[in-house]
């Protein structure tokens, strides 16, 4: 865990990972894997003091989702826990300012339902589409910046928004979850959870009160009341010390529907772990207080299947995790989720997939796998020893299914994989491929990342497709590689009835050239008539004209802003949650370094003059 100075808080530079154990010691660990950095003098490495002057609590936000990040992915979380402990002290974070908080006479969830967008999409078939957002194609070019909200402390902000009546309900890296007045940028309340919260939050009703539940990515569930931010419950949904949720829960009845990914696929670089064991699911919770009413794994119990070259124990099947929201069909009464990859052998047919589930009772009605046999773990990038023989090609589904209604009155699913191949399926034939298009040329960094979007008369996707660079010694990781600046992206619309591509919006690479700028665009689309949002890793956010792909607007956000609660921010890469729009605003969040990208802290709101 060796750090040196940086980005508000600290550079990470690479050094052995532990490996699983029980109960481990901080002071232990420090020696192991610290001290050789920290017990000595340098102007770029922190020293040990300098360290337990910082509140743990902080050292652990640096380690979950700061600039150590792409070291400390493959550590357990007690691991990270006891580090933290030992080199920190028990003081608390700041509070944020009282000049952040709302004057008594702007109430929480205040505006008319028209300023909602609840959830990952303004619409439960997962279309990102927002028909009644306020801001016509013809506007787009006048949007300005209105204000700017930093998250103390983060240099990543993925978290998706979620708008309701007025006010927005937002997580961070650090775990706050913020409930803000989205016209003026005031805070109303503030909640901690456990750990990073990159879902966006889901209102739900629960008798006469509006309770808020989202995950956070140690696979705690919780249900806060919306309007005082007061929990009423919390639960996990998984008892693997791995468990990791990323998706926006889904509601149908008195159920609320949480769907489960891991870091196991990462803690396979430790050559000692025992890969793999995690299985992906969805939970089915009550609303009313967090209790189970079911739950489906999408594989089998894992038993053990041998040992690696070390004498390692291996085990499957596991993976086929669910990273995205389950797409709610009521007049089959059934869901749609889409699966990940298998972590290890033996493949399973649920890995890659679209899975329907029945709302009732959880059971599987059917499946249709689109890439057999991907078994791939995060060690096979280093041809580590948990890596399984003929692995790849690491195809996860990471977007969500969209149920969409064609021109002649079919419905068809719709979903983007890694693969840069878009499928469209036939919901009523078990689903039966109707077409499929490819978008991109796909990989590990490659293809559909996060979301699609549509208008019903097109499918509009964006693909990453980074091209990884070797690494460069002579400058410490914010993540876990570098990528070609001049390399990826693109978005092209398809026409919804046959899969017919209606035109090809190609990448801008940045220019000039600058560390952690790429043009993939990875990130989750958002439309509403006549125009497509689209966020890249270059910083910047474009609209797009769903006519013929030209670009209308173009913003970067990749600079240093005034925020509205105080706190110094700056924006970078754009990736995972796309753009809300609702009520006249535009609402992005700016910093991404996970993948070499530029980091940053900042949520930004944009309107017309």
């Amino acid at each position: 865990m060796c750090v040196a100075a940086g980005f508000s808080i600290l550079f990470l530079l690479p050094c052995d990972v532990g490996a699983q154990g029980a109960a481990p010691s901080g002071e232990q660990t420090y020696k192991q894997y610290c001290a050789s950095c920290h017990d000595q003098t340098s102007p770029r490495i922190p020293s040990r003091e300098a360290l337990r002057k910082l509140p743990a609590t902080r050292i652990l936000r640096t380690l979950d989702f700061g600039v150590m990040m792409s070291v400390a992915y493959p550590l357990r979380r007690d691991e990270r826990q006891a580090v933290a402990a030992f080199l920190g002290t028990s003081a608390p974070e700041a509070a944020p300012s009282p000049r952040a908080f709302c004057p008594a006479d702007r109430p929480i969830m205040g505006a008319d339902a028209r300023n909602t967008w609840n959830g990952w999409s303004a619409v439960s078939s997962n279309t990102r589409f927002q028909d009644s957002g306020g801001i016509a194609a013809a506007d787009v070019t006048r949007l300005k910046l209105k204000w700017a909200f930093g998250f103390d402390g983060d240099i990543t902000a993925f978290a998706a928004p979620t708008i309701v009546n007025g006010t927005m309900f937002v997580g961070s890296a650090g775990g706050a979850i913020h409930a803000i007045d989205a016209t003026a940028g005031c805070l109303h309340w503030t909640y901690r959870a456990n750990g990073p919260v990159r879902a966006a939050p889901l209102a739900v009703q629960d008798g006469s009160r509006r309770n808020l539940v989202f995950g956070d990515q140690l696979g705690w569930v919780y249900a806060l009341d919306a309007r005082t931010g007061k929990e009423i419950w919390k639960t996990r949904v998984d008892d693997h010390e791995a468990t990791r949720l990323t998706a926006t829960a889904a509601a149908y009845g008195d159920l609320v529907f949480v769907p489960a990914a891991s870091w196991e696929e990462t803690r396979s670089i430790d050559a000692k772990y025992a890969c793999c064991t995690f299985r992906g699911s969805v939970t089915a919770l009550r609303v009313r207080d967090g209790s189970r009413a079911w739950r489906t794994y999408m594989v089998d119990p894992p038993r053990r299947t041998g040992a690696t070259k070390s004498g390692t124990a291996t085990f499957g099947p596991s993976g086929a995790g669910i990273w995205s929201t389950p797409t709610i069909d009521q007049n089959r009464g059934v869901m749609y989720v889409t699966t990940g990859d298998n972590y290890s052998h033996p493949a399973t047919s649920t890995s890659d997939a679209i899975v329907a589930l029945n709302l009732k009772t959880g059971r599987i009605v059917w499946s249709q796998q689109t890439t057999p046999a991907d078994v791939y773990n995060s060690s096979c990038g280093s041809k580590g020893p948990n890596c399984p023989e003929d692995s790849g090609p690491d195809h996860d589904y990471g977007a969500a299914a969209m149920l969409i209604r064609t021109s002649a009155g079919r419905d068809v699913l719709v979903a983007g994989q890694k693969s840069g191949v878009v499928y469209a399926l036939d919901p009523d034939r078990k689903g039966e491929i109707v077409w499929q298009a490819r978008v991109g040329k796909g990989g590990t960094n490659g293809g559909v990342q996060w979301g699609m979007t549509s208008d019903g008369r097109n499918v509009y996707a964006s693909v990453s497709d980074m091209t990884r660079l070797p690494p460069n010694p002579d400058t410490p990781p914010l993540g876990d590689a570098r990528f070609d600046p001049m390399q990826g992206g693109g978005l092209t619309a398809l026409r919804l009835d046959s899969g017919e591509r209606v035109w090809h919006a190609a990448p801008q690479p940045c220019a000039p050239p600058r560390p952690g700028c790429s043009p993939a665009q990875p990130g989750a689309l958002t439309s509403i008539p006549g125009v497509v949002f689209s966020g890249s890793l270059d910083g910047h956010l474009r609209a797009f004209s769903t006519e013929d792909g030209r670009v209308l607007w173009d913003v970067d956000t990749a600079v240093t802003y005034t925020t509205v609660n105080g706190v110094e921010a700056k924006g970078g890469s754009l990736d995972g949650a796309g753009p809300v729009v609702v009520g006249g605003m535009v609402y992005v969040n700016s910093g991404y370094p996970r993948f070499g990208g530029m980091p940053g802290n900042v949520l930004l709101a944009f309107g017309l003059d």
